[in-house]
C-alpha cells in the first residue's frame, strides 16, 4: 500500500491508536463509520486523481486497508498519465 494512503486513512480510525495499518486492518472494526466513508472517499479522490466506480462502492471495499487500496490501485490513471504525472 502508498504511505499516502496509509497517511490519509489514518485520521478516520479512531480507535486504531498506535497500532500500524496492514492491508488486513478492518476499517470498520477500528472506527470507520458510514458518514465517514463518504469522507473518505472524497479524499482519496482529491489526492490520487481518481473516481471511484459506483459499483465499488460497497461494505466489500470498505471492509478492510486492503480491499479499499485494492480499488484505489484499480481506478488510479496509468502512470506519466496526466493525472499521474504529479
Amino acid at each position: 500500500m502508498d504511505p499516502r494512503f496509509t497517511e490519509l486513512l489514518t485520521p478516520f480510525l479512531k480507535l486504531l491508536g498506535n497500532r500500524e495499518i496492514t492491508p488486513e486492518t478492518g476499517l470498520r472494526d477500528f472506527g470507520l463509520d458510514s458518514m465517514q466513508s463518504i469522507e473518505l472517499l472524497f479524499a482519496i479522490e482529491d489526492a490520487f486523481g481518481v473516481s471511484l466506480p459506483d459499483d465499488d462502492l460497497n461494505d466489500t471495499t470498505f471492509a478492510t486497508a486492503g480491499s479499499l487500496w485494492n480499488v484505489i490501485r484499480t481506478a488510479a490513471p496509468e502512470p506519466g498519465t496526466a493525472a499521474g504525472a504529479a
